[in-house]
């Protein structure tokens, strides 16, 4: 069975945070700081965290892309423990 490729809806609108809150995580100042991971209403995962995809894109694994528009964002570990819960199983 082939699989259909995924888009990205930027219709969807965030439903629900996925773990704790970046103040509850002590991952903000309050001011540019706010890794996050949201549930869209549609299913789809938002993270919000540093674009570093300059940085990372000359050592990716020889498997990894990364197109046009997209970008490889990082977040605190503590940010992915906290929602793991939460993360719906495939």
């Amino acid at each position: 069975m082939a699989r259909s490729s995924w888009d990205a809806d930027p219709s969807a609108s965030f439903a629900r945070r996925l773990g704790k809150s970046p103040s509850d995580l002590g991952t903000t100042n309050d001011y540019n700081d706010c890794p996050d991971i949201w549930q869209l209403d549609n299913g789809d995962i938002a993270v919000i965290g540093r674009d570093l995809t300059d940085a990372y894109r000359s050592r990716l694994p020889g498997d990894v892309r990364i197109a046009a528009d997209e970008r490889l964002v990082v977040i605190p570990a503590v940010t992915l423990s906290a929602a793991k819960p939460e993360i719906p199983d495939a």
